[in-house]
């Protein structure tokens, strides 16, 4: 079984950045899966925001083209999310997971963006 644990969240200004961290364990996890961050604000849905996959494409949600960058150490079986120019509307608790999403969701890292 698959355990992700997110890392890395904090309170930022806007304009801040941060760099979460999200570790893989488990003896089924494969080294190269599509991998993909995630993120949930406070009563909305659940929505994916970047993705990488087994060949090392990227893809981001228009919402965070140019701000995020989703990368991976795939020896640690680490993916990672630079998030970078924070806006207030980027506070939400963030998980990663695969893509799509087949492993069971971590607790998630939260980040809150305020002045």
């Amino acid at each position: 079984q698959v355990q992700l644990v997110e890392s890395g969240g904090g309170l930022v200004q806007p304009g801040g950045s941060l760099r979460l961290s999200c570790a893989a364990s488990g003896i089924t996890f494969r080294i190269n899966p599509s991998m993909a961050w995630y993120r949930q604000a406070p009563g909305k849905q659940r929505e994916l925001v970047a993705l990488i996959t087994t060949g090392g494409t990227t893809n981001y949600a228009d919402s965070v083209k140019g701000r995020f960058t989703i990368s991976r150490d795939s020896a640690k079986k680490t993916v990672y999310l630079q998030v970078n120019s924070l806006k207030p509307e980027d506070t939400a608790v963030y998980y990663c997971n695969g893509w799509p999403p087949i492993y069971a969701w971590g607790q998630g890292t939260q980040v809150t963006v305020s002045s």
